[in-house]
């Protein structure tokens, strides 16, 4: 007859490495979601300055609304002067 005996380390060690893995993605989570944030701020940047460019060299009504749209301005001439701040 053979006797088993289970040890609490075996549990102990499973519990343990259950831990560092759950916080293991939780912290790749929180560094993907901020890399993420990061990249639209970014992005939402070069659109603002790209547009701006294109309204110093074409005064369009899409790109003043587009400009609008980004920047959260109303009127155009406080898009000109935010675009006259950026080019420059």
């Amino acid at each position: 007859m053979k006797f088993e005996l289970k040890t609490e380390n075996e549990n102990f060690s499973k519990s343990i490495s259950q831990f560092f893995g759950i916080v293991f993605f939780t912290t790749l989570i929180v560094i993907l979601c901020d890399i993420a944030l990061k990249l639209e701020i970014i992005s939402r940047n070069h659109k603002i300055e790209y547009n701006c460019r294109l309204l110093t060299v074409e005064k369009s009504k899409p790109h003043f609304k587009k400009l609008s749209r980004l920047s959260e301005l109303k009127s155009k001439q406080q898009i000109w002067e935010f675009c006259r701040e950026i080019v420059n």
